[in-house]
């Protein structure tokens, strides 16, 4: 009998009977066991253990109620593919876990579907079955541990914990000092989950070759007609980043081989660095022609293994002193210091959307607005918040201001300015014109001021940083409890309950994190008069909130 098999996993002493009686703290263990034993054995490059432990994995009920659980409790989950089947009840998500098997499993073609990007344009997506989500979800449970382990150090896109900030703040590193690189090479992939090889994932991607191989020729339909599928990725699909991410991952090894590993000699002269978020990156470079002459190809040469090429009209070669824009934000040196500020396309594109959501909601009542805008304005605010953006915050907010001000007085034309004023305006604090209104209960509503939101610099992640390595616990535990705290500052009840639960859901007992989301439960209802103190609220996960009530 192999050591694979001989190890043991904690098992479930009364086997579940229904949805609502699963153990998720024992199914969470489990899946969390396996998978940092497949991250060791991927460190050690034992394959073989690798795929016995995959195999383990995604055969075991743990993980395939974990799969259920996820695609029927993201965003996604009242969207049908192309059978229009939906599991929204108890009874259908219990079904479902006995449904993922390998053994029979034909994966349905991907419902077509256009959704807008920013310049005008439509961008293809791919909605699967929920069998096929499902799927997916479980096979990532195997395959993640590996992609994390064996990822390019500075890759920040579509990888848990990491963030934009965390690319932007390795951008900094790399250009802020007098004696960085003053040359930055801006990739842009050509149509890149649309194109990457088909024989390169199955050859590369230790995954179920026939399972993945099924995945990506599914094909789509779109207007009753179906399409096969002879490159990309499944896009849409809760797998297709993953599988992305591994096609992408290895081209900072190639350019350490050529260029020396960081804080060599041979780096130095060169200065070559690399930081990649998603299908965008960045390569610097202590002049422009070791860019063009010697990078440039080997990325070529790389992309091109894998079916990809660059866009020659959007990877430019840039002088930091002319500044560029990567994720949203314009990267520059004003001599010599280097400043990071929101960029205009993304400034623009905000004031548009505002401008939209105003014109486009003329005789809503003011609260109604406000709570139509402060999603957009906070969410927008918060993601620029570690970067030069004050005077750019300022300027938001005046543009806002002058929109909504001819809003008012588009409804009140005979009315006088000072009328217009004291009914829409209210004095809090130091402000005098803060944009209010009344929503249901005589609730009032303030408008959310940029210039409100403080400038703090983020605190990059460890680029070796593995949350599949034991080793790395505690350092994500502490840096999850920073996190909480830089968000929740003006939430503090949320922040005192998390707290309080020592960061867990009683129910489950598993970590309450912002990818798991949570409710807020009344322990007394408030219909049999409970009340809104701290001793009688408790952070659920929206799961366990159902599973309570049931």
């Amino acid at each position: 009998m192999s050591t694979v098999m001989k190890m043991t996993v904690p098992a479930f002493s009364h086997p579940p009977q229904s949805w609502h009686t699963i153990d998720w703290y024992l199914v969470q263990r489990q899946v969390r066991g396996l998978q940092v034993r497949i991250a060791k054995a991927t460190k050690q490059q034992q394959w073989r253990r690798v795929k016995a432990l995959q195999r383990m994995l995604v055969r075991s009920f743990a993980a395939k109620a974990l799969a259920v659980r996820r695609v029927t409790e993201n965003r996604g989950k009242r969207t049908p593919g192309v059978d229009r089947e939906l599991w929204g009840t108890p009874e259908l998500k219990w079904q479902a876990i006995t449904r993922l098997k390998r053994q029979g499993y034909r994966p349905k073609p991907l419902r077509r579907v256009y959704i807008p990007k920013a310049n005008g344009k439509s961008r293809p997506l791919g909605i699967p079955t929920m069998l096929d989500r499902a799927m997916q979800a479980l096979y990532l449970l195997a395959l993640e541990p590996v992609s994390e382990t064996t990822a390019d150090r500075n890759s920040y896109g579509f990888r848990p914990i990491r963030s934009t900030a965390d690319a932007i703040e390795q951008c900094f590193v790399n250009l802020s000092r007098k004696s960085s690189a003053e040359w930055v090479l801006e990739g842009d992939i050509k149509g890149c989950f649309d194109n990457i090889s088909h024989d390169w994932l199955l050859a590369n991607v230790p995954l179920d070759k026939q399972v993945l191989r099924r995945w990506l020729k599914a094909g789509y339909l779109e207007s009753g007609s179906l399409f096969a599928t002879e490159a990309g990725t499944p896009q849409g699909g809760i797998i297709s980043p993953v599988l992305a991410n591994l096609a992408l991952d290895g081209l900072e090894t190639v350019l350490e081989s050529h260029f020396g590993q960081k804080n060599t000699k041979a780096s130095y002269k060169t200065k070559v660095n690399y930081v990649r978020y998603a299908d965008d990156f960045v390569i610097t470079g202590i002049s422009k022609e070791l860019l063009e002459d010697k990078v440039k190809p080997l990325v070529e040469a790389f992309m091109g293994e894998r079916g990809l090429t660059l866009s020659p009209e959007k990877t430019l070669i840039t002088h930091v002193d002319d500044g560029f824009d990567f994720l949203g934000q314009n990267i520059r040196k004003y001599k010599g210091k280097l400043l990071i500020k929101p960029s205009r396309k993304n400034l623009r594109n905000l004031l548009q959307k505002v401008k939209g959501i105003i014109s486009g909601n003329k005789t809503v009542t003011a609260g109604l607005l406000v709570a139509l805008l402060n999603p957009v304005l906070r969410g927008w605010a918060n993601y620029h918040r570690h970067i030069v953006a004050k005077e750019t915050f300022n300027y938001v907010d005046y543009r806002v201001w002058k929109m909504l001000w001819k809003w008012c007085r588009r409804r009140h034309k005979n009315r006088q300015f000072r009328w217009v004023k004291a009914k829409y305006f209210k004095s809090v604090g130091n402000r005098n014109w803060v944009f209010s209104g009344e929503v249901a209960e005589q609730k009032m509503l303030r408008l959310f001021y940029c210039n409100d939101t403080p400038i703090k610099r983020h605190i990059k992640l460890k680029a070796e940083a593995n949350p599949y390595d034991l080793a790395f616990e505690q350092y994500f535990e502490l840096r999850l409890e920073r996190t909480w705290r830089d968000s929740m500052a003006g939430q503090w009840k949320v922040l005192y309950l998390w707290q309080r639960q020592q960061k867990c859901c009683p129910v489950c007992r598993f970590p309450i994190t912002f990818e798991t989301e949570w409710n807020i439960h009344h322990i007394v209802e408030k219909v049999k008069g409970g009340s809104n103190e701290l001793d009688n609220l408790v952070l659920l996960h929206p799961n366990c909130h159902r599973q309570l009530h049931n």
